[in-house]
């Protein structure tokens, strides 16, 4: 069954969305992104159980995060594109429902290739989860609270990524861990009917009719180079984010860590990020984009280096304060996305820039697991620290297009 479709000729400005279908957008994007993110990575701590069970080398670890990332980043555009046709709630429950039920799966996996296999088809179904969850925030607070309601929105994520991780590890105390993602992908599937009975219907914002003039259409003030510069950054930055949680793990293994405090040491640097990416918003807001990436990219590569010369009791007491600064820059970045781009291409562009993001991110885990088995867990992680300041000039490069987007009007 498609959800009825409501054409529009207007932009965002012209039809705002009532306080209810605010109201609405929210009580379903919110638990929404917390679930697909916990499925994103409740993954982090199966790493090391897989690796263990399996016996497998670095890099394998990393192609299955890559597995599930990849299949994340290149579904996201024709996820977009479908919901512009059939509508968002039809494929956000699809996606959500195909998750719960591949985590299910999981739980009944034979080895290696089967656990690659559900992945993967995972990530197919939370591909549909931000380019839509996050049109959708920006379509219900069009406007100057755009930035703040999609940073709020993408901290929602955060609390996934806390409960989930948290959750897995408390359960894991008293349940095998095919039990554990097994039920967890349970959630999924509930979660399914309630978001294609409760999502609003928004009238769709049709692009301007005309021949000329498509670039100043597409992005704000007319400016081409923002959202490459944009979309740059953060793909540096969330290949950072996601090679370092990969391996954070066996380097707290390095020092002595066991399940329980490597299930700690997540929790804890995703409650940082969680706090991050909600303070950062607001940090964002009153000193601007750019001066907000330079500090957190700055303080991110500073604290991963950090890490390295503590021991484990030190090093899980700083891991808080490393997810501050290494998940507190995509709020601003996210919010960036509307205010770079017109109205009618926001869903389009979303899908872009969770699909270069992602999709960098995807490769990195990989990557850098080739680089573990070569040079070690700790050469490596100084390596993941130190691409991480390559965000600094290309944040600084963004000035002038920021500049323009915002004479232009949001």
């Amino acid at each position: 069954m498609l959800e009825p479709q409501i054409s529009s000729a207007g932009t965002d400005e012209d039809y705002p969305a009532s306080p209810r279908d605010k109201r609405r957008t929210l009580s379903v994007a919110l638990p929404v992104h917390a679930l697909h993110d916990g499925y994103s990575d409740v993954v982090y701590i199966m790493l090391p159980i897989w690796q263990a069970e399996f016996a497998l080398s670095y890099a394998a670890v990393g192609l299955l995060r890559s597995t599930l990332s990849g299949a994340m980043a290149a579904f996201q555009i024709p996820a977009g594109l479908l919901a512009e046709r059939i509508g968002g709630a039809a494929v956000l429950a699809a996606g959500t429902a195909l998750a719960g039920l591949c985590f299910c799966l999981i739980g009944w996996s034979s080895g290696y290739a089967f656990i690659a296999a559900a992945l993967f088809l995972a990530g197919i179904g939370s591909s549909t989860q931000h380019p839509i969850g996050s049109a959708l925030v920006a379509r219900a607070f069009a406007g100057p609270k755009s930035l703040a309601a999609i940073g709020t929105y993408n901290f929602s994520g955060d609390i996934g990524k806390v409960l989930f991780p948290a959750a897995a590890t408390l359960l894991m105390l008293v349940l095998p861990w095919r039990a554990t993602l097994a039920l967890l992908g349970t959630l999924g599937i509930a979660a399914a009917a309630a978001i294609f009975l409760l999502l609003p219907r928004f009238a769709a914002p049709s692009p301007a009719t005309g021949p000329r003039d498509t670039g100043r259409r597409v992005f704000r003030g007319g400016d081409r180079t923002g959202f490459p510069l944009l979309l740059s950054v953060g793909m540096i930055d969330n290949a950072t984010r996601t090679a370092f949680l990969t391996f954070l793990p066996f380097l707290l293994r390095a020092k002595g860590a066991e399940l329980p405090t490597i299930g700690l040491a997540l929790t804890l640097v995703f409650i940082g990020g969680a706090a991050g990416k909600l303070v950062c918003t607001f940090v964002g807001m009153r000193i601007g984009v750019l001066a907000t990436v330079i500090l957190t990219e700055s303080m991110t590569a500073l604290g991963i280096f950090a890490l390295l010369p503590l021991p484990l009791g030190a090093a899980v007491a700083l891991i808080p304060l490393v997810g501050v600064a290494l998940s507190g820059t995509s709020s601003v970045l996210y919010g960036s996305v509307a205010h770079l781009v017109a109205p009618a291409a926001r869903t389009r562009a979303f899908a872009v820039f969770y699909t270069g993001t992602i999709g960098c991110g995807a490769l990195a885990p990989f990557a850098y697991g080739l680089v573990s088995d070569r040079l070690g867990i700790a050469a490596t992680i100084a390596v993941i620290a130190a691409v991480a300041l390559l965000t600094l000039p290309l944040a600084a490069a963004l000035r002038g297009s920021l500049r323009q987007a915002s004479e232009a009007g949001i």
